[in-house]
């Protein structure tokens, strides 16, 4: 999908039924795929919804195999040991654990044979929440619902169902809020907005920057700062870097000279500028990194003798 100058890859997965967590109709097989996505758009036929309430099905299926649909990862760190015994610690009041919240976090902790561990709440959580997170095998996705053919249905069903939450309602027929592959429409929008993109625009020095092709950061990633750029670029911009001088809606005034940890904005415009060889001279990882390329200068150039004396003798 081409939106906004950047290219999104959307995986139509085959439908999946009650019983799929449990591998009905190859349901395993098919939530696999939605575990690695970083966004989940489910498309739901409007006029068939009221009856047979699929949006809950599904959302039960992708539930049971622990993918939680528009939900942040509780703010609890927890932390197995050897031993020691589990101490329970939290910064708030946790209303949601009954009367003795450590009590029932150990004793379920040690229904999963954890006798050694180290568990601090900074909110308010539920058991279910502290289940999670000593499972640890839970990953929190953002969801976006389209309701399909609301040219079939009345307008007051329309309006019930535009007012649910993380909904878009719409007809591929009728082309509502639906466009061409190309056309800018509000699903697309939406999918841009829960994958949480960024684009971004570099510029070398003295010259005007390229805006055919933008760095896409995405928040779910890897971030949306100056560090998460520098690695999507190049690893070694990331170990030479020295400022960015940065231009657009993140800025104070433009420009404005960086660190590596500044947000970015959305059409930012930034311009790297790394270490001086005098600068790289002072680092103290400096002796390390030139006998780091010394050694596999060497190294490749050993194996590259190698094979020319082994490509010979054959």
């Amino acid at each position: 999908m081409h939106y906004k100058g950047s290219k999104v890859q959307v995986l139509d997965l085959p439908g999946i039924i009650e019983g799929a967590a449990h591998g009905k109709g190859r349901g395993k097989e098919v939530i696999a795929c939605a575990r690695n996505a970083d966004a989940i758009l489910i498309v739901l036929d409007a006029g068939k919804e009221g009856l047979n309430r699929h949006r809950e099905i599904l959302e039960k299926e992708l539930e049971t195999v622990g993918i939680r649909l528009n939900q942040q990862p509780p703010d609890v760190t927890f932390n197995k040991k050897k031993s020691g015994g589990i101490r329970f610690s939290s910064t708030v009041p946790l209303t949601k654990l009954g009367p003795d919240p450590e009590r029932l976090a150990t004793s379920i902790m040690r229904e999963y044979r954890i006798t050694s561990a180290d568990l601090l709440a900074r909110e308010d959580i539920s058991v279910d929440e502290l289940v999670d997170v000593i499972v640890g095998n839970r990953v929190y996705k953002p969801c976006c619902y389209f309701y399909n053919k609301i040219d079939v249905i009345t307008i007051e069903e329309v309006d019930q169902l535009a007012r649910m939450p993380h909904s878009l309602v719409g007809s591929v027929a009728k082309k509502y809020n639906v466009g061409e592959p190309l056309e800018d429409d509000p699903l697309k929008k939406m999918i841009w907005d829960y994958l949480g993109l960024t684009r971004i625009y570099t510029k070398r020095k003295g010259q005007q920057p390229d805006l055919s092709e933008p760095v896409v950061l995405s928040h779910i990633r890897k971030g949306t700062s100056v560090k998460s750029l520098c690695q999507n670029v190049s690893t070694q911009m990331l170990r030479d870097f020295n400022f960015a001088m940065v231009w657009g809606k993140s800025a104070k005034h433009s420009p404005q000279r960086c660190g590596i940890n500044h947000p970015l904005a959305d059409e930012d415009v930034v311009q790297i500028v790394t270490k001086t060889n005098a600068q790289q001279r002072q680092d103290k990882k400096y002796q390390q990194q030139v006998q780091g390329f010394s050694d596999k200068y060497h190294k490749k150039k050993l194996d590259a003798k190698k094979k020319k004396q082994s490509r010979l003798r054959g």
